[in-house]
Parts: structure tokens; sequence; C-alpha cells
């Protein structure tokens, strides 16, 4: 499913055919009549001729095809008179898009009815149609474009009245084309929406979240079942409503290319750090998070102060969980942006609504667990220590946060082996505090060393031994996800075998990739990665040291590109994966011929390892 994302929004043109394939749709528009008088209305043909092979997706689509939208621009005197009449598409499912699609193959003959100025100076002129569109064939699209046909027509005669003109229109007038999006394309985008939003649950951002979700929750257990809904009702909340305005505003402010970069942004990073160290250290003890009593009051004189602390809480963490699971679910959202990017707003609102309420609604369920513990008989003590541990636990996660801002703003302080010593570290002081070595001042003294206490000590020392081996140069699996990659990865154009497996990679210097393929007669494949993607560490840590992956990546020229940095390089390598591949998603892989001509695709995070050898497969035959 995850390919399905990228299939819309990607270009995979062979060298071979690249010329002969730009242009699969040619456009041209005719008037109806050959001289209008000024304020008439004009009927213009508009007629889409496709290449054997080729299709356009018709003006209902839904995305993520692209519909084919038919206006008249602006800076002539023309106006278009109500809506375009297409012919009917042609109607089947497609399995990389997951849903049911319109189009028209071969030829597609539109209508419009344009209305001339009452002012408009008379001569020869045309009427300038613009077409958006996307062409695609039974392998792959190319990116949307627009084309402009000009019908050519003569302005004369005398100005047509109010009268004649409003007859003129009526004597025209005509069926109205299909409505833009059925209420079955709709369903199907929703559940395109609903299905990826639960599939973002199992990317490796995410994950943190569980424990750090139960430990807030297990603070404010105390209380009635009915102040507990709503407190997991408020965190729900908090995650679809950041989603969907935080997607929105970027699609509709400052566009697909804003994902990468905000979920990248070193200060966001710093915030997020700052909100996990609170409140681990409201759950050690050291304060209380809440608010000045009179600014609650103000803020809603009916809800007493606990609940206004509690309730501004919730939402700040269901805050840090959108921000924290933003480069995971990049891709989707990206694909999202990229429709907003072409005009439809309603489609990315609807999808992010969807994506955010099933991916949010396991988290009400854990939201509600620790109420459930909380009413257990005799909970306290053992509630106090599952708090100590979850604040250890934030601490960790923490740690994560800021070695993105060490990556960015290149400290060289908090690297791979600090993070992980620091880990080490942590779930040694977990292991002491559950047998008693220390406590805090809520705590209860431990008269007895219990099973259970005995056994939560040994996993946290058995877990802290097998860090300690990542220390060694021993790889820890998909825990690297969560780890910096190794500092050489900041240089450009320096080949590094130190990493994912022993390959050699180019980094940062695409020039230079392209050169060395041209001179051995090799194709290049090119990671475009970032620095705080979780799911390309995890690629990087998991499918390329495999035998098999790295056998055929051997065959390549290896270059990583980096496009979350700060600096000009990272700027022009994100331009150029959004201009090539229409596409901003985090991890994405593209091999080319020397000459930067396009390949093979292959976009998202897979654990089939089967999958990504099947791609480099092709992409090197």
């Amino acid at each position: 499913m995850c390919r399905a994302l990228g299939v819309g929004v990607v270009v995979a043109v062979s060298a071979a055919t690249a010329s002969a394939q730009m242009n699969p749709v040619q456009w041209s528009a005719t008037a109806r009549q050959a001289t209008v008088r000024p304020g008439a209305p004009l009927e213009v043909d508009l007629v889409a001729q496709m290449d054997g092979g080729w299709h356009v997706y018709s003006v209902a689509q839904a995305p993520p095809p692209v519909a084919t939208k038919i206006t008249v621009p602006p800076g002539q005197p023309f106006t278009l008179v109500g809506e375009v009449a297409a012919p009917a598409p042609q109607k089947a499912f497609d399995q990389s898009f997951g849903i049911e699609t319109e189009f028209y193959v071969t030829r597609a003959p539109f209508l419009l009815t344009v209305k001339t100025a009452p002012d408009a100076a008379p001569g020869r002129t045309a009427v300038r149609v613009r077409a958006y569109f996307q062409a695609c064939n039974d392998q792959f699209c190319l990116p949307p474009r627009a084309v402009v046909a000009e019908a050519p027509v003569e302005i004369a005669g005398t100005p047509m009245s109010r009268e004649e003109a409003a007859a003129a229109l009526a004597a025209v007038a005509r069926p109205s084309p299909p409505a833009a999006g059925g209420s079955a394309s709709i369903w199907s985008f929703v559940w395109l929406a609903m299905t990826f939003g639960a599939l973002s649950l199992l990317t490796p951002c995410v994950f943190p979240m569980v424990p750090i979700t139960v430990s807030y929750f297990t603070s404010h257990a105390a209380g009635s079942r009915r102040r507990a809904v709503g407190q997991a009702v408020t965190y729900v909340l908090g995650i679809v409503l950041t989603f969907t305005a935080l997607g929105m505003a970027m699609a509709l402010l400052v566009g697909a290319s804003s994902l990468n970069r905000f979920a990248a942004n070193p200060w966001i990073n710093i915030l997020i750090t700052a909100i996990f160290i609170a409140f681990a250290l409201s759950l050690l003890g050291l304060f209380d998070i809440g608010l000045p009593p009179s600014l609650i009051t103000r803020l809603d004189a009916l809800t007493r102060r606990e609940g206004g602390s509690r309730t501004l809480a919730t939402v700040l963490m269901g805050l840090t969980f959108t921000l924290t699971s933003f480069t995971c679910t990049a891709p989707f959202i990206g694909t999202l942006l990229v429709a907003a990017a072409g005009g439809d707003w309603q489609w990315p609102l609807v999808g992010m609504l969807a994506f955010s309420i099933v991916f949010a609604l396991p988290f009400f369920v854990l939201a509600l667990v620790p109420q459930w513990m909380a009413s257990l008989p005799r909970s306290g003590g053992w509630l106090n220590s599952v708090k100590v541990l979850m604040a250890f636990l934030e601490i960790a996660a923490a740690m994560k946060f800021i070695s993105n801002v060490d990556l960015i703003w290149g400290w060289g302080v908090f690297t791979h082996d600090v993070v992980l010593a620091t880990w080490v570290v942590i779930f040694g002081l977990m292991a002491l505090y559950v047998l008693g070595a220390f406590r805090f001042p809520h705590d209860s003294p431990v008269r007895r060393r219990g099973v259970i206490r005995v056994g939560v000590a040994v996993v946290c020392v058995a877990v802290a031994a097998w860090l300690t081996t990542g220390l060694a140069g021993k790889p820890l699996g998909g825990l690297e996800a969560f780890l910096p990659p190794p500092p050489d990865s900041m240089k450009s154009g320096v080949a590094s075998a130190e990493h994912a497996g022993g390959l050699p990679w180019i980094m940062n210097d695409y020039p230079q990739a392209l050169a060395k393929a041209k001179a051995e007669g090799r194709r290049v494949f090119i990671d475009f990665t970032g620095y705080t993607c979780t799911n390309c560490r995890w690629m990087e840590a998991e499918i390329f040291p495999r035998p098999d992956v790295r056998r055929e990546l051997e065959a390549f020229v290896l270059v990583r590109l980096y496009t979350d940095g700060d600096g000009e390089i990272f700027q022009r390598q994100q331009q150029l994966q959004q201009e090539k591949y229409r596409t901003v998603a985090l991890p994405f892989y593209a091999v080319v011929n020397a000459d930067g001509s396009p390949v093979a695709e292959f976009a998202g995070l897979t654990r089939d390892p089967a999958e990504f050898v099947a791609f480099l497969k092709r992409a090197k035959s």
C-alpha cells in the first residue's frame, strides 16, 4: 500500500522513450463562430488527443489521481460561463491507487461557453483555454502539467444589450457536466485515508508514544470515569485537530515542501524535547503541570482549576504526539499536500480528518487504560513506580529529538554513541529504582522485592546490556531507526563504507554520482533521506544491510541526498526531488541513468525485503 502513495505523483520515464512520452496529449481549441459581438456568448470546443496507451483523468476524478481542470485564464476579454461540458468517462478499478478511476482514452472533447466583454475592442484575437491534467499509461504517470490552447476569433459589430446577451446565452444552454467527485469517489478516498491512518500506526515514530501516553494518563488517573473519558476524548481531539489544522495550513500557505522542513525544524525539535522533559519531571514529582488559578478562571469560569489544567496539558500532549509523528506520516500527508497544491483543498481536508481519526483512536483506548488500572485495589504504590519508570522512558525519548537538533546544527555533542550511552544509563537507573536502591519523595519505601519487581529489574538490565553491545559496534536492528546517523553523513561528496552494511555511499553530491556512473557505465541509485527521518534510519538498519539487498545495490553508484538540513545544498536536493518526482516524502528511492534520466522509483518504507530486491532487479535490468 505504501507504494500507492507515490504512484500518482512521481515520474518513471525511461531514457530510451523519454522524448516520445513527454507530450503524449495534444490539446486544440476551436471557436464555433468565426465572429462574435462584444457582450455575446461564444461556444468553444476543446479537444484532448491522446497517444496510444495514454489516458487523462476525468473532471470528476477523486485524488490521488489528478482530475482534469479546464479554465479560462483572466486577462482576456472572455470569461467562462457555467460549467464545462465533459464527455462520459470510462471507469475501472486501479490496483496502484486502490480506488475506482474515471478517465478518457484516445480522444476527449469538451465544450465551453464564454462571454465576450461588453467593452471588448474589435479586431482579431483568440480565446485562451487552460487545461490542467495528468497523463498516465499502464506503467507510470507523468507529472501534472498545464497547457493553454487558443481558439482564434474576431470581435466585430455593435455591443449586445443585456437583454440580447441573456437571450443568446439561453439559446446555447446545455446540460451540465457530471458533478465533481461523486459519492463513490469520496468514499473511496476516505477509505484510502483511513487505511493509511491505520498503517501509520505501525511506523517507528508511533511506538514511543504508547508508554508516554500511558504514563501521562497514569499520573492523571484519579477521579471519576466520566472525567477520564473526557480527558481521553480531549487527547484524541488534540491529535485530530492539530493534524488537520497543520496539514491544511501548510498546504494552503506554503505548499508540500514545508512538511519535511517542519518536522526537521530544530526549534520544533527543541520544543518537543522540552515538553518531554517537563512531563518526565512532573512524573518524578518535582512539580505539577498546571496554570495559575486566575488565568484558568478567565479561560473557563465553569471549569474547576484542576480540570482546566488537565485539559490544557492533555491538549498539549495531543499537539506533541502530532509533531513527533510528522516524519513517519509524511508520505501520506505529502501526497495530500500535492493534491492541495492543485486546488483540491476539500479533498486534503477530508483526507486529513479521516486519516487522523483512525490514527488517534487506539490512543483513546490507551488513555482509558490507566483509569481502569487506578481503580484496582491498593494501586497507589505500584502506580507511583510505573509513573517513575515512564518518566525515565520520556527522558530517553527526549534524547531522540535533541539529537535531531544536533544533526541539523552540527554540534557534534549528541552523537550516535552518546545517545546510546545515555539510554544504557537510563535503563540501569530503572533497574536500581525498581529494586529500591533509591526513591523519590512521593514514593513509599520498598519493603519486599517480589517476583514482579525482580522480573522488571532483570528486563531493564538485559536491555541495558543489549544496548551496550551497540556501543561496541554491533547493529541494533530496528532500534537504529531512533539513533542519529553516522557523523560522516553530514559531509558532502565523501564516499563512505562505514555504515548501511558497508556500502560505499556518496554523500550530498549528485553531480559527482552522475560523473562516476558515466565513467563506470553504471546507473545511479538515489536515496532521498533526512537527518530526522526515522523511517529512513529503519530502512538503513533493516533492509540495506541484508545480503540479497546489498548484492543488488552494489551494481549501482550510490548517492545519499539529505533534504531536511539547514543550508542551500539541502534546499536544492529537496527541490530536485519535488520537481523531478513530484513528492517530498521520505524515504524515497530512485534509479537514474548517468545522464539523470529516470529509470524507476520506490516510494516509502517497506518491511518486505523481497519487494525491495525486486525493485532493484527491475531497475538494474
